[in-house]
């Protein structure tokens, strides 16, 4: 495996996973870059969630994935990540966040510190056994120091009883580099009372 950028590690990471996924999420849509890797390593008859605030991004994403002949496989929700777990009427297997700004978008709307955690603490209870969960942190600016530092101390509490939560950063590349965190579900059971899906 060639060691490689935040992101294209949590690419790497997910590609096995995906092949049997039923149910994935991109938390973050953003341009859909992630959304269609999600579609490509996903089966015929996944359904991939693609949540963004900004429509700008959703049509973004769409566009992209349409030219590639995945439309089928996603629903795109303009809502926050927070309200991921109001979508999920089924265990979910696979979810990505991959936080900030928009790229090329305004960089005043931003993922934050406490909506974040919020996300993660609602969707986790609602992940399969073995499933998995992909964040990328950006702490070079402010909103993205804060974050970095309150999703590091949430997740070094998750019960290891339950998930494996590892960290991944290229040390030696200056400008604040991101960080990748793995979180996989190793044990419990996924919340069976999910909540009724959102129209």
């Amino acid at each position: 495996m060639k060691l490689s950028n935040a992101v294209k590690m949590a690419h790497q990471f997910l590609s096995d996973r995906l092949s049997n996924a039923q149910y994935v999420v991109d938390a973050t849509a953003g341009n859909g870059y992630d959304t269609l890797f999600l579609a490509k390593n996903t089966s015929e008859n996944a359904t991939i969630f693609a949540f963004d605030i900004q429509q700008i991004a959703l049509d973004k994403a769409r566009k992209l994935i349409d030219n590639h002949g995945f439309s089928s496989k996603i629903r795109y929700i303009l809502d926050s990540h927070v309200d991921i777990a109001s979508y999920a009427d089924h265990q979910i297997d696979v979810v990505m966040f991959n936080l900030g700004y928009l790229p090329g978008g305004s960089h005043a709307i931003t993922t934050q510190a406490k909506t974040t955690v919020l996300a993660l603490q609602n969707v986790l209870p609602h992940l399969s056994l073995n499933g998995m969960v992909s964040v990328v942190a950006y702490p070079g600016h402010p909103a993205g120091t804060e974050e970095q530092l309150l999703l590091k101390d949430f997740l070094q509490s998750l019960p290891q009883q339950t998930y494996t939560v590892s960290s991944y950063v290229i040390l030696n590349q200056i400008h604040h580099p991101p960080v990748l965190y793995m979180i996989e579900k190793v044990g419990g059971k996924a919340d069976e009372g999910t909540a009724s899906r959102k129209n």
